[in-house]
């Protein structure tokens, strides 16, 4: 998608101008896996357009591979609107997509024994079968072929009451739990869409994995105290042992993609085998991501790696 934001904290009733960003759960964790140093590629479909192409050229310029972007001069580009607040005002989303390009994506405009030849890991979010029956259906075929083809699935359930309901989320994600390695998500979106909750998060988390055949269940902590400043962590189950880290206090430039970025760092320990790792890396990634301005997570391995070596806020020079 697109994203476009008053500067300033300014209303959109208020606003002169918008400030472009390019964004969108799936790309913004693949930004996360290039930047630490994996290759990663996107798979989407985009109007053929300055708009279209706009997208695709921050995908690159930040390192994710586009060969597998479905082009169509039909439909149009996704767009979303960015208010940002501040206290007691909370930041707020208008999304304009209806009719966007990837809603009308259909099962069968893929190759994926191409798009997975060779290939480790999948991730997918809940956003995604959310914007139409047919993206629905699209990515219901896209897990199937990645277990096919003994990729390593990830989801992230990332609910989005503005797009579809409690009750069509849950009938379909929990389709996909069954196609499922590895799920993220949050105790308030497991309560909202499969309507499971827990004496804590470690109980939830083991429910998740009773319910539904999962390796792994993430879920990432958010204590809110401030619009702009908060503490965030997270812990990972699987087979019984939870796994935990360090929580930072993070100062809030830009909050949105940080929970695409925790997932970019648990596919990154993941893929390195180490379960430990990636919820460490994970946790400082999308720490270190909130700092950024626009979805995207700017950062190096070695940043994060100082990160989670308890390095401190001086000057770096």
């Amino acid at each position: 998608m697109i994203r476009l934001s008053p500067p300033n904290f300014r209303r959109l009733e208020q606003a002169h101008s918008l400030d472009v960003m390019v964004g969108g759960a799936e790309l913004n964790s693949a930004v996360g896996l290039a930047r630490l140093g994996h290759a990663s590629a996107w798979v989407s479909r985009l109007t053929n357009n300055p708009l279209g192409r706009l997208v695709a050229n921050h995908a690159r310029e930040a390192g994710v591979l586009t060969e597998h972007i479905v082009w169509t001069n039909e439909d149009r580009v996704g767009l979303y609107f960015l208010e940002f607040g501040a206290a007691p005002r909370a930041s707020s989303v208008l999304y304009d997509r209806r009719h966007s390009a990837i809603a009308g994506i259909q099962p069968g405009m893929v190759d994926w024994s191409k798009v997975f030849a060779g290939v480790k890991w999948f991730h997918v979010s809940g956003i995604t079968p959310a914007l139409s029956t047919s993206a629905a259906e699209t990515t219901r075929e896209a897990l199937q072929a990645a277990r096919n083809a003994n990729v390593q699935i990830s989801i992230d359930l990332n609910y989005r009451a503005k797009l579809w309901s409690q009750e069509e989320a849950g009938r379909w994600m929990s389709e996909f739990m069954n196609l499922c390695d590895v799920l993220i998500t949050t105790e308030e979106d497991t309560q909202r869409v499969f309507q499971i909750s827990g004496e804590d998060y470690e109980d939830v988390a083991a429910k998740l994995a009773k319910r539904f055949p999962l390796k792994i269940v993430a879920i990432t902590l958010r204590e809110n105290p401030l619009v702009w400043k908060n503490q965030w962590t997270a812990i990972a189950w699987r087979d019984g042992k939870v796994y935990r880290t360090r929580s930072y206090e993070v100062e809030i430039v830009d909050r949105l993609g940080a929970g695409d970025s925790f997932a970019a760092g648990l596919i990154h320990g993941l893929l390195e085998g180490d379960l430990q790792k990636g919820v460490d890396f994970g946790v400082a990634a999308s720490a270190m991501k909130h700092s950024i301005p626009g979805d995207f997570a700017w950062i190096t391995r070695e940043e994060v790696e100082t990160l989670m070596s308890g390095s401190g806020l001086r000057i770096s020079r």
